[in-house]
């Protein structure tokens, strides 16, 4: 399609827009194809559906691409907004437009069910069907259902076998009972030894178990125990009893809320970009009884409340039951299309923990989505990692090239820093560097931060390398000034943005900004900052007991009689640790150092105590002193890179 012949298509639909009526309605927009791709409600329908067709509206990318998309257009007048959205919510669930919120993975969970047929049987299954027969769930794993069906069997002796076990067929006298009568696993109804009441009285009290209410259960059970037990049958009745220990066991698998709770349903959602997460949770005399998660896709323009009342509903249809009388919620759905439903917004006590634990398994849930995204399209979840980031520090690109700081000193001596490069959200480790703080005497942070800075873009500058787009400070608003100067010296204050990052409740600060930023704890874009700031402290401790070792060595040779630092740099440069220094023959160090040194050395390790066996430490002489290959190696770099 031509642009002249896009820009005839938008002015035509303007036309259409221009007669829409100033009144409460639904729209649809239609595709190519004839089929609704978005169904819409509007308090002014002509105002909201003109908005869609403004140059400088703002819209979202995906808002822009359905535009992109519409054909035609066509509306729905009513009298209320309420209308508006109860009429929207049956559009929706009619047609499934693609922009709009879509229920995803509808048929991914198991479920137990009770089948219509005589001498039923309790099967699991993934499809529900009009047919009659009783379904309970669904769970959140088959290992979930695989118990509850376990625990079944071995309460109730029900049939395992798929024999149409009709009055006619039994009467017939066609079957003869197999294994599980012998070994008492079934009551053998194909050839009449247990009557269809009976079995059915067992159904009923499964049924009853699948439902979360143990008590008839128990009652019966604990009933007919002390009954065989009255008749001195005690072998029936120890079974009685293993099977109530056997309830008991599966009902301390639900999570017990409270004595005070009865029966509830709760319902916890989380957005994230464009992906919204509805965790069900249904409570039965205090326990929960199911839980499950589903994933939604939020429509275009859909308020939090609306995706939460789109979930309820959606769920409430799937579990083919009507909702508890009491329904826990974060925060109030469209009440008007639950009759019969209270909705509470809990503010504490068990209700409150409840919503938390059910917002807690919403979280896992999209953490574990996430995983399988970052396993399956490692580009889109960087992609998606690198959003967050720019969106929480209002950056204006995303920061695909991040470089940090931190400074290591012990009481102001051997004052060092790192730098660490993040690529894509990942350590770029072969551009790691260390730096020796030259300028700055004694603990000074702020000055070491500012001289670091300084000597790092001044160079990336002289070398025209490309720079970052995001600079992270270890440290808050003292050590953020003092690079911001820099940036600011060197006219790169508009061109790469700057944070600090503090310790101690990970704050984050930016410049002329006196007040922290609180980033959620559980977002991706604290996750990357604080694992490069980390990254960052761990690389610079590295070198820093790096220098304290050479310094440690120099100071212990120095101390010997004679040797000058000459023969310190000689012995240094050909042994390079304390331990081979002390193993070198007298022969070998008097062709290095002379004979007198020599036998000064010797005579030096001799009075000293053997030390404890360890790994050497390996160091360089000069005044830039490269880490050792292991240590290197596992702090990322190259002996020949570490340095600035």
């Amino acid at each position: 399609m031509g642009e002249e012949t896009k820009q005839e298509r938008l002015i035509r639909l303007k036309e259409k827009v221009s007669l829409l009526p100033d009144s409460p309605g639904v729209y649809q927009f239609l595709g190519a194809d004839g089929q609704v791709i978005y169904v819409g409600k509007a308090k002014n329908l002509k105002r909201r559906v003109s908005s869609y067709f403004l140059a400088k509206a703002g819209h979202s990318a995906k808002v822009r691409v359905m535009v992109g998309k519409i054909e035609d257009l066509r509306h729905v007048v009513v009298a209320t907004e309420n209308e508006a959205f109860l009429l929207e919510n049956n559009l929706i669930k009619s047609l499934q437009p693609r922009y709009n919120t879509l229920l995803k993975d509808d048929k991914t969970y198991p479920w137990v069910a009770i089948r219509n047929e005589s001498f039923p049987r309790v099967v699991s299954t993934r499809r529900r069907e009009r047919d009659g027969s009783q379904y309970f769930g669904p769970y959140a794993s088959v290992y979930v259902q695989k118990s509850v069906l376990e625990t079944l069997r071995s309460l109730y002796t029900l049939r395992t076998c798929s024999l149409n076990l009709s009055p006619e067929a039994i009467a017939r006298g066609r079957y003869s009972v197999c294994l599980e009568y012998h070994i008492g696993n079934c009551k053998g109804p194909c050839v009449g030894l247990q009557t269809e009441e009976q079995y059915r009285e067992s159904i009923a009290m499964a049924a009853s178990l699948l439902k979360g209410d143990t008590r008839a259960t128990r009652e019966y059970l604990q009933r007919q125990m002390e009954e065989a037990a009255a008749r001195l049958h005690f072998e029936e009745a120890a079974r009685y009893k293993k099977k109530i220990e056997i309830l008991a066991q599966y009902q301390s698998k639900s999570v017990v809320v409270s004595n005070t709770l009865t029966n509830l349903d709760v319902f916890s959602l989380v957005v994230d970009e464009g992906v919204a997460f509805c965790n069900f949770m249904r409570i039965v005399e205090g326990a929960v009884v199911n839980t499950f998660t589903v994933e939604l896709k939020p429509g275009l323009e859909d308020e939090p409340c609306d995706v939460l009342t789109y979930a309820v509903s959606r769920i409430r249809d799937r579990l083919g039951t009507s909702l508890s009388r009491e329904v826990i919620v974060p925060f109030l759905p469209r009440e008007e299309l639950f009759e019969g439903v209270t909705f509470t917004i809990p503010k504490r006590g068990d209700k409150l923990r409840l919503l938390e634990l059910s917002e807690r398994n919403c979280r896992v849930y999209r953490l574990e989505k996430l995983k399988q995204i970052e396993i399956k399209d490692p580009a889109r979840h960087t992609d998606r990692v690198l959003a967050t980031l720019q969106k929480e520090l209002h950056l204006k690109e995303p920061p695909r090239h991040i470089e940090c700081f931190d400074n290591s000193n012990l009481q102001g001596t051997n004052p060092v820093a790192s730098c660490v490069v993040f690529r894509d959200a990942r350590p770029s480790k072969k551009e790691y560097r260390h730096f020796n703080v030259k300028t700055v005497i004694g603990a000074n942070d702020f000055a070491s931060m500012e001289e670091i800075v300084s000597r790092r873009y001044t160079r990336l500058l002289a070398e025209g390398a490309d720079l970052p787009q995001l600079i992270v400070v270890d440290g808050g608003k003292g050590q953020l000034s003092f690079a911001y100067e820099v940036l600011r010296r060197l006219g790169l204050e508009q061109r790469i943005a700057i944070v600090g990052l503090a310790k101690r409740i990970e704050e984050v600060y930016f410049p002329h900004d006196p007040l922290p930023y609180y980033i959620d704890r559980n977002s991706e874009a604290l996750k990357v900052l604080m694992h490069i700031r980390d990254e960052a402290h761990r690389f610079g401790i590295t070198f820093h007991r790096q220098k304290r070792s050479l310094a440690f060595i120099k100071s212990e040779l120095e101390s010997i009689p004679s040797l000058g630092s000459r023969s310190v740099e000689k012995l240094l440069k050909r042994y390079r640790t304390i331990s081979r220094i002390r193993r070198v023959s007298f022969e070998e160090l008097s062709d290095l150092i002379g004979a007198h040194r020599a036998e000064e050395v010797v005579k030096y390790f001799a009075d000293q105590p053997a030390p404890k066996p360890e790994t050497d430490r390996t160091v360089e002489s000069g005044d830039e002193i490269s880490a050792d290959i292991s240590s290197v190696t596992k702090a990322g770099g190259t002996p020949d890179a570490s340095l600035e």
